[in-house]
């Protein structure tokens, strides 16, 4: 037995099982200025990489908000990776008031290298870009979602000395907190779970 569903005519189920199938997924902890200088500070569940060179990332937001407005008005922003040490204050930066969310959060920002948009100073790994695009995404039928996806070039990164072991990334130890399916759930990721393939030649 399986459940089917078209997604048009409703999922019949208590939440919506799309995310939490497409899952867990790295959250886009994103950090920007307006164009008068103001901070901003949110988390996007729909984030990843998504090519090598240039190393762009993208994160997609569910309607027109302010980290997409200043997107556009300033060309950058920062990804910040969220730890499980900082997960309770990248939750507190989703507020919808119109705060400054790194004041929210009790997050200290940090100057970034190459952009103005600022970065979160706790966190170990943070992404300096540039925006390349911003997508206006539609269904098959060219009707408009609603949702803008916005692609940028990693032009700068930040990496704490610790995760780093004998010049490779330790992702276990930079103990990322993930998001999953329902609408509270968030997952690790345990080096116990970690198991090597190597692509045939």
């Amino acid at each position: 037995m399986t459940h089917f569903y078209r997604p048009a005519e409703g999922h019949r189920l208590p939440h919506d099982p799309f995310n939490a199938i497409v899952g867990p997924r790295p959250i886009g902890w994103i950090g920007t200025l307006d164009a008068r200088g103001r901070r901003n500070l949110a988390p996007y569940s729909f984030f990843n990489a998504l090519n090598y060179q240039p190393p762009l990332v993208g994160f997609s937001s569910n309607a027109w908000k302010d980290t997409v407005a200043n997107c556009l008005e300033t060309g950058e922003f920062t990804w910040n990776l969220v730890t499980r040490a900082l997960a309770e204050r990248m939750n507190a930066s989703s507020t919808t008031a119109e705060v400054d969310e790194f004041d929210i959060a009790g997050l200290e920002a940090a100057a970034s290298s190459e952009i103005a948009a600022p970065r979160v100073a706790a966190s170990p790994v943070n992404f300096e870009c540039r925006v390349t695009q911003i997508i206006d995404l539609q269904a098959v039928s060219g009707q408009p979602s609603g949702s803008s996806f916005v692609v940028g070039e990693v032009v700068a990164v930040h990496i704490e000395d610790s995760l780093l072991v004998e010049g490779l990334f330790d992702t276990a130890a930079a103990d990322p907190v993930l998001r999953g399916g329902g609408p509270s759930a968030y997952f690790g990721i345990d080096e116990a779970q970690k198991f090597d393939l190597h692509r045939p030649d």
